[in-house]
């Protein structure tokens, strides 16, 4: 139990999630790529228009199989935003690449595609980008260098299941892309996640490399008459009791999503006010995107004024957090070359920003609670 009254986030279960887990006990299946796996798969290829979906045991093995599809090798360059889980480089570092940082926006704190000519070079082999928040990066822009610049694309989509970019889904623009089920995620099975592929010639040996680099579902199909090693891989498949979970929790994607956006838009309308008369900065949320309603932030004037937030926050039992450090000054992130200044607009913002409650089950009064206190706060030197 959290000690907070109201925590920052509470997963819920909204249908037929212990039901699902119990049937499939009852299956005897219950590793990876059961029934519910399949159904899993089959909604999010039918809800994305992904040529093909893949459940992962989390978005990091997501991205780890990205970077072996996609043969990262020593010496090649990944462009990355700095601010962003440490997941989104760590998978292409440990192929041996060296990671580009990139500098984000500061109206959406998406990685800043005006920067991409200046940090492209012949060894760029990817471009790493994080819809954060679940808001669209620039993708116009950003495929259109990416396929002059012959350079992969993958989407870490790890927030923005959903979410669309000029009446396209999220997901299905690079040639992979990656979800998350983290129990902090709109939809979760506690840990999970998915690579989604949208480069159909990468499937065969995305099925290899997901069951530990054998041919094991060509044998399962019929079309060999025993599976054998015959690449690089691991084993990234989820078991299907969470499977069966994540399926009941995509049977209430419509009610799940709905009632973040309730939840999401009490906060913007009740917050403008105020945040406009205490120089906070709200998400930015271009009116050509539709978010995926993951979080709801706060861009605070000073490191000090989010410290004595949180802690004002937290004497009346709520809990908020901040979010990313920048990985350029992270210990790793020095080793690679990162400096400061290298990227201002993620070492100003990440000492600012602040992540309110948000979840399923926030309910109006304790939502009121959290909009009252802020309201109230007053310590703003």
């Amino acid at each position: 139990m959290s000690r907070y009254r109201i925590p920052f986030n509470k997963p819920a279960c909204l249908g037929h999630e212990m039901e699902y887990v119990s049937k499939s006990l009852a299956t005897q299946h219950i590793s990876g790529d059961g029934e519910y796996s399949k159904r899993c798969h089959s909604f999010l290829e039918d809800s994305l228009g992904v040529r093909k979906a893949l459940l992962t045991t989390s978005c990091t093995h997501g991205l780890e199989m990205a970077a072996l599809l996609l043969q990262i090798r020593p010496g090649d360059e990944v462009i990355v935003p700095s601010f962003t889980f440490v997941s989104s480089v760590n998978a292409f570092a440990l192929r041996g690449a060296k990671p580009v940082f990139a500098d984000i926006r500061p109206d959406t704190l998406n990685l800043d595609e005006r920067q991409l000519p200046a940090l492209i070079t012949e060894k760029t082999r990817a471009i790493v980008l994080v819809h954060y928040a679940g808001v669209a990066c620039e993708m116009d822009v950003i495929m259109s260098l990416a396929r002059e610049r012959n350079i992969a694309v993958v989407e870490d989509n790890a927030h923005g299941l959903f979410a669309r970019y000029k009446d396209r889904n999220l997901g299905t623009f690079g040639e992979l892309a990656t979800l998350s089920f983290h129990e902090t995620k709109n939809f979760t099975c506690g840990e999970g996640g998915a690579l989604l592929i949208n480069d159909i010639g990468l499937l065969e040996r995305a099925e290899i490399i997901r069951e530990k680099g054998t041919n094991r579902s060509r044998f399962f199909r019929g079309q060999v008459d025993k599976y054998t090693w015959v690449d690089l891989g691991s084993s990234y498949l989820p078991s299907d009791m969470l499977a069966a979970f994540l399926l009941a929790q995509f049977e209430c994607a419509s009610e799940i999503q709905a009632r973040r956006r309730e939840i999401w838009l009490r906060y913007d309308l009740r917050l403008r006010d105020w945040a406009a008369l205490n120089q906070v900065q709200l998400p930015t949320v271009p009116d050509y995107v539709e978010q995926s309603y993951h979080l709801y932030y706060l861009i605070l004037p000073s490191v000090n004024v989010r410290s004595a937030l949180i802690q004002d926050l937290k004497q009346r039992g709520i809990l908020s957090v901040f979010h990313y450090q920048p990985l350029h000054l992270s210990t790793m992130g020095l080793g690679f070359g990162g400096q400061l200044g290298d990227c201002p607009v993620t070492e100003d913002l990440a000492d600012r920003l602040l992540r309110l409650p948000f979840y399923y089950a926030l309910s109006p009064a304790d939502q009121d609670e959290v909009i009252a206190a802020l309201l109230a706060f007053t310590e703003w030197q």
